[in-house]
């Protein structure tokens, strides 16, 4: 007997994965990434392979791209408090884990849902909506919350013990941690969550997006990064933070892009997106110029590189307006 599991690497998917692992089931996890993911990168410091190392089992990868930039655009069952599309989020990864059962010769799929635990998607109503979705009536095992749910198929059929499995319910996370010192699991991530989708200042910018902009994986990459600047409706200035981000916004340069830099001065990179004019090009000169390190400059210097390049001599743009047209 073989089963897929959903693995975020987090604690509930975790002591999902091990409260089958010790039925004497095989266990494949599958951690599906999305655009929109921090878990990996600075969000909650989540290191899936380590995880899947003290469990002994293995990892499979997947990610998700354009299939799920067309649930954000346009969700069937709506979106949570900000842009997160959890139900239809949870359909999509589920049939993925359904063509990765297929392929592994697996008969049903574990999940470290708790009931209760998250508004939008974790209620019964919310779960039966995803199992039908996604192909997968019956076939869903929840090991943390399973005595509170209709038995599945794997129950029924004997394939699981229904009795060493868990009543788990609601936001607290102690039964979790407690079964986490049971079974001798270690360093752990925190609770937080690792989507940019219920993040408010992100979904500030990614609205921005879908106002007036092109919604591709390359626009996402972009609204991660940097400052953005609504300058009009045609034209936006992304402006890096550091020389880290400096860097990344000259890999993600397109063809009708305008790069900013400040002249012999030290500063940040700046990348015009849309049409530029005499007024947005003035514009972003001097909000680069406010970034840069004047030396004392009344005036800066500040390089425009378009169709051909050019240097406009500028003054620091004020503060209050900076944050005016801040995105």
């Amino acid at each position: 007997m073989k089963a897929i599991a959903l693995f975020s690497g987090g604690l509930d998917s975790t002591l999902a994965a091990k409260v089958i692992l010790e039925q004497g089931i095989d266990v494949v996890t599958l951690h599906c990434l999305t655009p929109f993911c921090t878990c990996d990168k600075k969000g909650c410091g989540v290191d899936t392979r380590d995880m899947a190392k003290q469990l002994g089992i293995e990892l499979k990868g997947a990610f998700l791209g354009e299939e799920y930039l067309s649930i954000v655009k346009n969700p069937k069952y709506g979106y949570g408090k900000n842009f997160n599309p959890c139900i239809d989020c949870r359909i999509l990864i589920l049939r993925k884990a359904k063509e990765v059962m297929k392929e592994y010769g697996a008969s049903f799929i574990i999940t470290g849902e708790v009931l209760g635990q998250r508004p939008k998607s974790q209620h019964k109503d919310a779960l039966n909506i995803i199992e039908q979705e996604s192909g997968l009536a019956g076939l869903i095992v929840r090991p943390l919350s399973a005595k509170l749910l209709a038995p599945t198929i794997p129950e029924k059929e004997g394939w699981v013990k229904r009795d060493r499995l868990l009543d788990i319910c609601g936001r607290t996370r102690k039964p979790q941690i407690r079964l986490a010192h049971l079974f001798g699991i270690k360093n752990y991530p925190c609770a937080a969550g690792g989507c940019l989708l219920t993040d408010p200042a992100f979904c500030k910018r990614l609205k921005d997006l879908f106002d007036y902009g092109e919604f591709n994986l390359r626009e996402i990459e972009l609204l991660k990064i940097g400052r953005h600047f609504r300058l009009n409706p045609s034209f936006k200035l992304i402006v890096g933070r550091d020389e880290k981000e400096n860097k990344k916004l000259i890999q993600l340069v397109q063809r009708n892009d305008v790069i900013f830099r400040a002249k012999e001065l030290a500063g940040p990179t700046g990348i015009g997106k849309g049409i530029v004019d005499e007024h947005s090009k003035i514009l972003s000169a001097q909000i680069i110029a406010r970034y840069a390190h004047p030396n004392g400059a009344v005036k800066i210097s500040v390089k425009v590189a378009h169709e051909e390049q050019e240097v406009v001599c500028v003054e620091r743009k004020d503060q209050k307006e900076l944050e005016r047209l801040r995105i």
